[in-house]
């Protein structure tokens, strides 16, 4: 209490109550026996078996005391107990007849006091002067909360009776406060089944007509459910204040059961012996704005006790310290119990402070101070809801015309929804400058380079996805349902922007989660590596994700996916789980797939239930990061789906699970419970959300871990496994990047290709003075005739692998191979002075005498002859020099030299032998001196002896005979050449065959040609 002063010494009350009866029972050297009177059965909290143990300790505690005081007396307790079995109404209901009996059982009234009983009914037969019986001992109960036992002088109550809320409640209505204004209206609800004994008869002193709350306010009476679903959802309510006995459950399951409240709905909850409000400090959605009325805090922890295997409640503590109280009141000292410190009132029953608490930030707002009949204010400016104030008790008339407004706004919402237009396409852009835009020509979208469905609107990223099973115009329904769609507004929910047409269909916009698919992240393990992003803690908060987003999708106007799978599982730049192609259920078939539930592949449809076995199949694939409902023993889809679909008996085909560690083997019973063939079985998303959230605490030590240190040891991990990837991905690029380069300076020359890295571009350089090589195979044609390509690719294939490799002993650089023509310069990209032409002599002698020793593998015997010419200068407009026709006149298997190389060679100290040819006409210059270049003066090249023929045409011809000679050595014969797969006999079956073709396309144009790949919903 909080006025010290006025508190009564609790001996001198007790003697005061029982007066003369304990005089008697103490002069009369009787045994000091206490009778215990409860129910025997175990389903109330004062029943016997847990009070017993109690009074037992108490009357340990009051020998030790009285040992410490030198008295020599003892207490001692007899328990009998109230079965209620054999009665159809059990329990206090029953007491009656069951207390009567007893009595009659206690013979000449044995023992100076009685502990119980606890039911009014029981109690009320006892105390009453009228009916009563004629019982002289006291009676301390624990309980006997209804008005029936007031102001009874035998009677004192250890817990605070029915007048006593109904004082409190009447005075809290009454006075205004600092965060409440003065209430006259109320509403009070009397629940109709398993309603606890102190509930009861709080509920029915509020009820009673002749009672002082009913007379001093206006309460209506709330008898049922149905009544109390009617009165939260009139908008012309009688009252703002709701007043219910009861605990956090029952008002849970109202607010679930009457959907959505009103904001300035308020409950008050009379929880009055629940000590858990100052233990849990944290309350649920529903349990939020609620004020509680409950006891003080008590000396003992609710529910156990750390050194007897029984239960502690507020019953259990009245009887202990009652018992207690008893011994007190024969040594007539004070008590402070188990239970709190106890002052009774003048007519035995228990002055208290009562607690009023408000549950959204549970803090203490009143105290009630039952001896004073006075609130005293502990919060002046609570953090309340309803702008730093309780709620007033009636509507205002503002507050009507808000309500009437709302109506005709829900009106006009209902024909709004009705109503559906397009997204303008010239407000869907491109993703990026890059990309080309959306807005194309129909004859060139077939060409997926032409057409992208990612874009952007309103500057958001989106993606759209082609409504196939529509045309545009949408049914009143498809309407209504994309209206709702367009509303929905989640974090792990995909945005919905609306629909565009264009010429070419008509696509959903949604919103772009540039990740990909969860399907697509589970396959990449290379970026997404187990170590770090796919650890056991990121799987479970993948799975968290998808557990909220099909909650709140659960709780919505949608109601139902259908097509839940990990492939419409999205992962957006933060990591974080989206659910898309939800809703449009008239507008999309439902899936029927491996993710689809077995009763929806026997029978269409969709359903809550449907989802969470969706779910299930999608967290095997995120735990075991495995293909879609993988199995060992069968990799087919539609098996599986059959399988599925029919069950072996009461074997059900489901993926394989096999988990380790502790917290896999608690997914293993999410999982196992979510795919149950009992769709009633499996549990909603909220509970799933509920499981994963107190598994993913258990993880590394969540308990004892803050979020701070958890989020800096996965930084930490994180900066170590990003440290490893750009090393490998690093070595990677090095190792690309030196065999792109080998590949350009094999192909281009050193300082181009290094002003091209460089510089990214290469600046044109003059060459005073170069000297080229070029050289061809004399009969090339006549070769091919009688080979076969693969003959033909070895034969070059050898001859430049062996001119490569003369190369390689000079200062040369070969430009190019184009058929049988071979290409070399010197003097670029390296200048070397005069000598450029001394090495393309050198090596243009050493080709021309390897030549003649080279033998053609595919035709023995038959000689390799080549036509080389040689030219310096700084204009290359004709790098062989010599026509084809000049070429047919001369001798072959010698290099013919221009003027401009013998002069550059006759500067050089080397002795080169060469002879003059005469003069050559050259196309473009006109006659020019050329020379035979035949030796280096004492240098030993065995040189070819040129071929002698009349002209070039019979060197042909004999060339050809020469060939058919050696197939014929070879056993090949006429017959067997015609069979050869040569280029000679392609060209036959070609013009053959050419008289039989159609006049179509020439055959490299017909291409295998797809259709433009689209995204679908």
């Amino acid at each position: 209490m909080y006025s010290s002063h006025c508190l009564p010494y609790l001996g001198v009350l007790i003697v005061a109550v029982v007066g003369n009866i304990l005089e008697d029972c103490l002069s009369s050297n009787k045994t000091y026996t206490m009778n215990v009177v409860l129910l025997e059965d175990n389903t109330y909290g004062w029943s016997r078996p847990f009070v017993q143990a109690a009074v037992e300790r108490a009357i340990e505690k009051d020998k030790q005391q009285n040992d410490e005081h030198g008295l020599d007396f003892k207490l001692t307790a007899n328990y009998s107990g109230f079965d209620t079995t054999v009665y159809n109404r059990q329990g206090c209901g029953s007491s009656t007849c069951e207390g009567v009996a007893i009595l009659k059982m206690l013979k000449n009234e044995v023992g100076c006091i009685m502990l119980g009983p606890s039911c009014t009914y029981a109690t009320f037969q006892l105390v009453d002067d009228e009916i009563g019986l004629n019982l002289s001992i006291p009676i301390i109960s624990a309980g006997s909360f209804g008005l029936s036992c007031d102001y009874k002088p035998k009677l004192t109550r250890i817990l605070p009776p029915a007048r006593k809320i109904s004082d409190l409640l009447i005075n809290f209505m009454m006075t205004a406060l600092p965060f409440k204004k003065k209430w006259k209206q109320v509403y009070v609800y009397k629940k109709s089944s398993n309603v606890s004994e102190d509930c009861f008869w709080y509920i029915n002193a509020l009820e009673a007509a002749s009672a002082r709350f009913a007379s001093n306010t206006t309460r209506e009476m709330l008898r049922g459910e149905e009544d109390l679903t009617r009165a939260l959802a009139n908008k012309r309510r009688h009252s703002n204040i709701f007043i219910l006995c009861g605990n956090p459950d029952d008002v849970v399951s109202i607010k679930q059961t009457s959907g959505r409240i009103d904001e300035e709905i308020m409950f008050i909850l009379l929880d009055i012996y629940n000590p858990e409000y100052y233990v849990n400090t944290t309350s649920s959605k529903a349990m939020q704005d609620v004020l509680v009325i409950t006891l003080p805090r008590r000396n003992f922890i609710y529910g156990s006790n750390s050194t007897h295997n029984d239960t502690i409640n507020d019953y259990v503590a009245g009887y202990h310290d009652g018992a207690l109280l008893f011994g007190k009141v024969l040594r007539e000292k004070m008590l402070t119990g188990m239970g709190g410190h106890y002052v009774l009132d003048e007519y035995g029953d228990r002055d208290v402070n009562f607690s009023m608490i408000y549950t959204s930030t549970y803090e203490t707002l009143a105290v009630f101070d039952t001896s004073r009949n006075a609130t005293t204010v502990i919060d002046t400016h609570p953090a309340l809801q309803w702008n730093g104030h309780l709620p007033s008790d009636v509507m205002s008339a503002m507050r009507v015309c808000v309500r009437v407004n709302t109506v005709r706004q829900n009106r006009k919402e209902r024909l709004m929804q009705k109503k559906w237009s397009h997204i303008n396409p010239l407000l869907i852009g491109p993703l990026d400058e890059k990309e080309v835009s959306l807005k194309i020509d129909d004859d060139k979208r077939k060409d997926s380079t032409f057409f992208n469905h990612r874009g952007r609107y309103d500057k958001k990223p989106v993606i759209l996805k082609e409504l196939k099973q529509t045309d545009g115009d949408f049914t009143e329904d498809q309407r209504i349902e994309l209206n709702t769609l367009l509303r929905i507004d989640y974090y792990n929910l995909t945005k919905f922007y609306g629909t565009v047409k264009f010429e070419y269909g008509v696509f959903g916009v949604f919103e772009l989660c540039q990740r990909g698919s969860l399907r697509y992240i589970l396959n990449d393990r290379i970026s997404y590596p187990d170590e770090t992003f796919m650890d056991m803690e990121f799987k479970i908060s993948v799975m968290y994700d998808i557990a909220k987003g099909m909650s709140y999708l659960h709780s919505s106007n949608i109601e139902v996916h259908g097509r839940l799978k990990s492939t419409n599982c999205v992962v957006d730049n933060r990591m974080v789980v989206k659910i898309t192609d939800f809703g449009c259920h008239t507008i999309l078939r439902p899936g029927r797939d491996v993710w689809t539930a077995p009763e929806h592949l026997r029978k269409d449809g969709v359903s809550q239930k449907g989802d969470v076995y969706s779910y299930a199949i999608i967290a095997h694939e995120i735990v075991m990061r495995g293909s879609p409902f993988y199995t060992r023993n069968c990799s087919d889809p539609a098996e599986k789906i059959n399988r599925v679909h029919y069950p072996d008996g009461l074997n059900v085909f489901r993926p394989d699970l096999n988990f380790e560690g502790a917290s896999e083997r608690e997914l293993f019973i999410v999982i196992k419970n979510c795919w149950d063939e009992d769709p009633e079985k499996r549990p909603d998303f909220k509970k799933i959300e509920l499981t994963l959230g107190k598994i993913f605490s258990n993880l590394h030590n969540q308990a004892s871990e803050t979020y701070m240190d958890n989020l800096i040891r996965r930084l930490q991990m994180y900066s170590r496994t990003l440290e490893n990837l750009v090393e490998e991905r690093t070595s990677l690029y090095k190792a690309e990047r030196d065999r792109a380069d080998r590949l350009n300076f094999m192909l281009l020359p050193g300082p181009v290709v290094r002003s091209l890295k460089e510089t990214g571009k290469v600046e044109p350089e003059l060459f005073e003075e170069v000297s080229i090589y070029f050289s061809d195979i004399v009969g090339f044609t006549t070769l091919c005739h009688y080979s076969t390509p693969m003959e033909v690719v070895d034969m070059l294939n050898d001859i430049y692998k062996n001119f490569d490799s003369i190369l390689d002993h000079h200062d040369v650089y070969k430009v190019e191979t184009i058929g049988d023509a071979y290409m070399v310069a010197s003097g670029l990209p390296k200048r070397n002075g005069d000598r450029h032409a001394v090495d393309i002599a050198h090596m243009a002698l050493d080709i021309l005498a390897f030549v003649g020793t080279f033998e053609l593998q595919h035709l023995p015997g038959i000689p390799l002859w080549i036509r080389i010419g040689v030219h310096s200068g700084n204009k290359l407009s004709y790098l062989c020099t010599i026509e084809r026709d000049e070429l047919a006149q001369m001798e072959l298997t010698m290099i013919h030299v221009s003027q401009s190389t013998i002069s550059i060679l006759q500067r050089t100290d080397c002795k080169f032998e060469y002879e003059k040819r005469g003069e050559t006409y050259l196309k473009g210059k006109g006659k020019e001196m050329t020379y035979w270049l035949t030796g280096v003066t004492g240098g030993k090249y065995n040189l070819p002896t040129p071929p002698t023929a009349e002209n070039f045409q019979r060197l042909q011809q004999d060339l050809s005979e020469m060939i058919l000679s050696s197939l014929e050595n070879r056993g090949v014969g006429s017959e067997g050449f015609k069979n050869r797969k040569t280029l000679s006999t392609k060209i036959r079956r070609r013009d053959t065959n050419s008289s039989l073709r159609g006049s179509g396309p020439p055959e490299y144009f017909h291409l295998a040609v797809t259709e433009n790949p689209s995204t679908y919903l």
